[in-house]
């Protein structure tokens, strides 16, 4: 059953990453439009597919009312951030900010760190803004805005609910691999995050 888990996870994953490109947010790098680019954009930068699918992580790690709550808080401050970035609005340190939230994601994830749930929010919800921000500055004007918009959120709660189907897999193993499991991600995405800073 353990191996199985295991297999499941790591081909999934590895699925994932095939999907990306070695770039980052790439704020201000050509206009898309329509559903379909709006789907696609979270998965054209590793930093953000890593974000992403770590939330999932960390909500499920966190569990209870947290498995909703913390991507929910995401995906809210994300669309918030969107609006900056559409209307021009400025925000310092942007890409800084989404490799950030890859590091700390990381970290969280490899410490098992178990923050109180609203905490968990507000810090996940400062990410998010500079992921939406990312998103909308590359928000087509016109009609297909709200298709695009669409799009990112829909591409973006399918991530989260990725990283939970993985953190909840994590659940099934005997604790010491759990751990270790969780330890594993959570490194990967820090060293990861950090070669990205770099």
């Amino acid at each position: 059953m353990k191996s199985h888990v295991n297999r499941i996870v790591v081909l999934g994953f590895a699925g994932l990453l095939a999907t990306t490109v070695p770039a980052l947010a790439h704020v201000g790098t050509g206009v898309h439009d329509g559903f379909a680019h709006g789907f696609m954009h979270p998965f054209n930068g590793l930093d953000h597919l890593l974000a992403m699918v770590g939330v999932g992580l960390f909500a499920a790690q966190l569990g209870g009312r947290a498995l909703w709550l913390v991507p929910l808080a995401f995906v809210s401050m994300m669309v918030a951030g969107g609006v900056l970035g559409f209307n021009g609005i400025g925000l310092p340190f942007v890409e800084l900010g989404i490799v950030a939230s890859v590091i700390a994601i990381g970290v969280l994830l490899a410490f098992d760190v178990r923050l109180p749930v609203a905490i968990a929010m507000a810090l996940i919800g400062v990410f998010a803004v500079f992921h939406g921000y990312a998103h909308g500055a590359e928000l087509p004007p016109g009609n297909d805005a709200m298709t695009y918009v669409g799009g990112f959120v829909l591409a973006t709660a399918l991530l989260h609910v990725f990283g939970v189907g993985i953190g909840l897999a994590f659940h099934k193993l005997p604790s010491a691999s759990r751990v270790l499991a969780g330890r594993a991600m959570g490194g990967a995405m820090t060293v990861v995050g950090l070669v990205l800073l770099s």
